[in-house]
């Protein structure tokens, strides 16, 4: 009994550490929820989607596996090779057979880390090539998700979505994956070269992988919910910048810097905690695993000691100094990858909890989409009609009534009413940025949602109350994309919409630099960019929605002046409060809380003496009062 006391007292401090393992485990598995509300995705069908973007790449990944061969054979022959040095130099010392099993050695190691470098690189090229592909399929799904869907998710959650959660997962295919996969073949070999060395030292060994599994299971658990905790609390920091740092502005003309620092501070101190609980995770993983491989090296000594000074083991294997040594060896290549598997767990959680929010975005069907028999359109005449619409944003909530119109080919049809009347929501319906839930919109005679939205919206120009300007120049602004257009096209549409007139007071003209949304420009040089951008793309309807609301006198008659030069284009909607600027169009809409009310030119209305009559004197009275 004396014989197995330490044997017995090793076993008593393994079995205190599991119960406190339990306890802690069972306490916080009540404490520690998912942060996250949405419903999880399995970790199978994670990877079997991450999986798919590596399909294209699986030469690179066989060519890697080939080339990890030769660093699992240097780490399971290299136990036996030290062995045998040490009985070489003992017991049968021969010089020249000693330099040959040491350049055998040499040989091998040297093999394994050119193959460890091949594979490093082949790896980090595949795996750049997959993360690519995860962020262009991410930004193309988020262009195409309807308007009401963007408005309804944060836009610093979209770019942590693209930019920083496909970084996380390329640890996955670079590192993770080939190195799961190495460590399980290496513990196998080491395993059977374990127990042709010795029997009774590698059951040993084996008495330790059931705590080893348990608290692996234990540690994936943890790990898996901390780290959507930093996920989560790393997106919410990233919306809030997104958002207050485009707001900084009002955030400082209204002195709430202290409330919005304290904001701040919130949310730095949450992304703190779960960092510090993904910590805490990983502190305590390692220390367990390493008190399991010191325990196991202390079981090696006791009993490789004696049965090596008993010359014989009780199950009859004689133990020499060369099956310690190699035994020893042997237990660190066991332990080294439980112990880095920690680490490995770590990134693949991490990679696991981006992926999961990725395909989260990526599973979220697209409001609006083409039908099946959707069809493309060359060209557009122009004509558009609306039958009974009934529109609403929220369920009963009802935006426009039964609205019904028709607009010809190359007419000016405007839009008058109050703040909320719903002339806005009808442009956004034309250009099928929104599904409407009963009647029908109609281009050329053809119903919208029979037609390609690429193809409907190619056919449309727009100008909006809030410009917005791309950073870059003014060139790439005006023609966004559209590189087939020489120079001189892009200056004959800003002679046509007089923007030509502050452009060339520029020192560098078109290619004058253009801040983050247009900053350095006035907010009329910003709408007369815009009222290029329009022109240059030729559409075959032109959309003003307020256009001339937040721009100078100056500007609104340069704008007025362009507006009857590009008359001949296409079919042109206005929306404008001021009724100057739209008092020569062809057709006046009158709106009233989602209903027409009034339908006809600008003198047919003035002689209804209606709702626009009324609109038209309460303007003409604010005019003379205030002298313009």
């Amino acid at each position: 009994m004396r014989e197995y006391l330490p044997l017995l007292i090793v076993g008593a401090v393994i079995g205190v550490f599991s119960a406190a393992f339990i306890a802690a485990y069972m306490i916080a598995r009540k404490k520690l929820k998912d942060p996250d509300n949405e419903r999880s995705i399995s970790d199978r069908e994670i990877i079997r989607r991450l999986l798919s973007y590596a399909k294209p790449y699986r030469k690179s990944f066989a060519v890697a596996f080939l080339t990890m061969a030769f660093s699992i054979v240097y780490d399971i022959m290299s136990p036996l090779l030290i062995g045998h040095i040490e009985e070489t130099v003992t017991k049968d010392f021969e010089l020249s057979y000693l330099l040959s099993v040491v350049a055998l050695y040499a040989g091998i190691l040297i093999v394994s880390l050119a193959c460890t470098y091949a594979q490093s690189m082949i790896l980090q090229k595949a795996g750049q090539k997959i993360l690519t592909a995860i962020r262009q399929d991410t930004f193309r799904h988020i262009e195409e998700l309807s308007h009401e869907q963007l408005n309804e998710i944060p836009v610093g959650k979209l770019v942590t979505r693209v930019s920083n959660d496909p970084n996380s997962i390329l640890y996955m295919f670079t590192n993770i994956l080939v190195t799961l996969l190495k460590n399980a073949l290496v513990i196998i070999g080491v395993l059977v070269a374990m127990f042709a060395l010795n029997v009774e030292l590698t059951l040993m060994v084996l008495c330790f992988v059931p705590f080893i599994v348990f608290f692996t299971v234990i540690f994936r658990w943890f790990s898996r919910r901390v780290h959507r905790g930093v996920t989560n609390a790393t997106t919410d920091m990233n919306t809030f910048l997104s958002e207050n740092l485009s707001g900084m502005k009002v955030t400082q003309i209204f002195n709430r810097e202290d409330r919005k620092m304290k904001d701040f501070l919130q949310r730095s101190v949450k992304l703190k905690r779960a960092k510090y609980s993904r910590l805490l995770v990983f502190g305590v993983f390692r220390p367990m695993v390493n008190m399991l491989y010191y325990s196991s090296i202390l079981f090696l000594f006791y009993l490789g000691s004696k049965g090596y000074i008993d010359n014989v083991s009780f199950l009859g294997q004689v133990i020499s100094s060369a099956t310690l040594v190699s035994f020893y060896m042997y237990i660190a290549k066991f332990f080294n990858p439980i112990m880095n598997l920690a680490e490995q767990f770590d990134m693949l959680q991490r990679s696991f909890a981006s992926a999961e929010k990725i395909f989260r975005v990526l599973d979220i069907e697209p409001g609006i989409k083409d039908a099946d028999d959707a069809i493309e359109l060359d060209e557009i005449r122009g004509e558009i009609e609306f039958r009974d619409v009934w529109f609403c944003y929220k369920p009963d909530e009802w935006v426009l009534k039964g609205v019904s119109f028709h607009v010809m080919p190359k007419e000016t049809v405007a839009f008058v009413g109050a703040t909320g009347a719903g002339k806005t929501t009808i442009l956004s319906l034309i250009c099928h940025n929104y599904e409407i839930q009963k009647g029908q919109i109609l281009i050329d005679g053809i119903d919208i949602r029979k037609i390609k939205i690429s193809s409907l919206r190619s056919k449309f120009g727009q100008m909006l109350q809030d410009v917005f300007l791309f950073s870059g120049d003014i060139r790439s602004n005006i023609l966004l994309g559209k590189d087939d257009c020489s120079d001189e096209k892009v200056m004959e549409a800003c002679r046509m919409v007089n923007a030509d007139r502050f452009i060339n007071r520029l020192d560098d003209g078109l290619d004058e630099i253009v801040r983050e949304r247009g900053n350095n420009f006035s907010a009329g040089q910003r709408q007369l960019i815009s009222f290029a951008r329009t022109i240059v793309h030729e559409p075959s309807v032109i959309i003003l929605d307020e256009a001339t609301a937040n721009i100078d006198t100056e500007t609104e008659a340069l704008i007025q002046e362009s507006l009857e030069r590009i008359k001949s284009i296409g079919t042109m909607l206005v929306v404008a409060h001021r009724l100057s600027t739209i008092q020569h169009s062809d057709k006046i809409i009158v709106l009233s809380k989602g209903q027409i009310i009034e339908e006809g030119n600008h003198q047919q209305l003035l002689e209804k003496k209606g709702h626009y009559y009324n609109l038209y004197r309460l303007q003409y009275t604010k005019q003379q009062l205030s002298g313009t």
